[in-house]
């Protein structure tokens, strides 16, 4: 049976401790590092089982989506690698990491087994002053992502939507500089779907980075890519190093947010639009909303503008998987409203603020119960329309779930 978005790659389970003070070496400040199968630390497979059992475990990757859009009645499909071990026929993280899918209602059909490597990990230093800790990630099964071996779940699922996550984080995902994943995403636009992709914080001390304008080696995958993508939303942090890595330019450091998001956007679409004449929406996130630029079926292009989130109340729990969830609900809008945006008819500020709420009900819910707070779309749309005000998060909430 056709569903409406399907998820690629980085299955993970994603650990938090305040006791992984060794991430914030590998990875830096709020960074990423990237590690080796063979340098992972030596847990066992009973420790990881425990740690589930104990509620320190989430799904990560898809898992900061797939599950969301699902919540709010849309089919939903995940495409991912797996490891195989004594879980009924998984390792202890795949086997949660399936299981919570399906506990979510998420198509897992097109699930690959690996033999040989296992499941993705994560280890999330929970820093104690509540500030966003470092990220240890180790691929593992995630990088041999083949896309040969997934087309035909494509074929089958005929999904209206096909969202890659992550570019920059699997060696046969990213193989031939980026290229393969453009051609994958080319292929599946000459099949009439929408696509997007998500790159990743992919750098240890994105601060100094900026300020330096280096460049990030992973970024230089976007630049086949991009041009394939029907929707593309990156942090604010991380388009300044992807602006210094395939522009070169690195010569706006000093001006406001604003001015160089607005500037940003226009360097996009002007160097990666010009291919197709498809709708397209390309943004930036920001702490309270984002910015977007928009052109529509007739090739009209919406200059930047910022849409501020409607909905702030209430206390971040946890910001992993804030910029996930917020692209969750921008697809869940565009999934909602496909014709309306192949026929440059969207209502943009509507989708965003779909986006902001996803987001905002995910990164205040609890930890041990991450969905718990997201409701149906239709309910989420007319909470959207009639402009509510909420004193308080939990107000929010109990108005989303009634």
């Amino acid at each position: 049976m056709p569903i409406d978005i399907l998820i690629f790659n980085t299955a993970v389970a994603d650990f938090r401790s305040n006791e992984f003070e060794f991430v914030e070496r590998l990875a830096g400040k709020g960074g990423l590092a990237r590690g080796k199968t063979k340098d992972m630390p030596a847990y066992t497979q009973q420790q990881y089982k425990n740690w589930i059992d104990s509620g320190l475990a989430t799904a990560g990757g898809p898992g900061n989506t797939a599950p969301l859009v699902a919540k709010a009645g849309i089919k939903t499909a995940v495409g991912v690698n797996l490891g195989k071990g004594g879980f009924d026929g998984l390792d202890a993280n795949g086997r949660f990491f399936y299981d919570t899918m399906i506990a979510n209602s998420v198509d897992m059909s097109a699930t690959f087994i690996h033999q040989s490597l296992p499941t993705g990990v994560t280890f999330v230093y929970n820093k104690p002053c509540g500030d966003r800790g470092g990220l240890a990630y180790f691929p593992n099964a995630n990088n041999d992502f083949d896309f040969k071996y997934f087309k035909p779940a494509v074929e089958r699922l005929s999904p209206k939507i096909v969202f890659y996550m992550y570019s920059g984080l699997s060696d046969r995902g990213d193989d031939n500089g980026g290229k393969d994943l453009a051609d994958f995403m080319n292929w599946c636009r000459a099949k009439g779907i929408i696509t997007t992709a998500d790159s990743h914080t992919l750098a240890g001390n994105p601060g100094e980075l900026i300020e330096s304008g280096a460049s990030v080696p992973e970024y230089k995958l976007l630049e086949p890519l991009l041009s394939e993508l029907d929707i593309f939303f990156t942090s604010y942090d991380e388009a300044r190093m992807i602006e210094n890595t395939i522009s070169g330019k690195g010569k706006y450091i000093g001006v406001s947010e604003e001015e160089y998001i607005s500037y940003f956007l226009k360097y996009l679409s002007e160097k990666f639009w010009r291919q197709n004449k498809n709708a397209r929406v390309f943004g930036v996130t920001v702490k309270d909303g984002a910015f977007v630029i928009y052109r529509d079926a007739q090739g009209n292009t919406i200059a930047p503008q910022k849409i501020t989130s409607k909905f702030m109340v209430g206390n971040v729990k946890d910001l992993v998987g804030a910029g996930d969830s917020f692209r969750a609900g921008f697809v869940a809008y565009i999934v909602k409203n496909i014709e309306k945006f192949r026929n440059g008819k969207i209502n943009i500020e509507q989708a965003v603020q779909m986006a902001n709420i996803f987001a905002s009900l995910y990164i205040k819910a609890p930890l041990n119960n991450r969905y718990s707070t997201i409701g149906r779309y239709e309910k989420m749309l007319s909470i959207i329309n009639d402009n509510s005000q909420f004193s308080n998060f939990e107000e929010l909430v109990s108005i989303v779930l009634q």
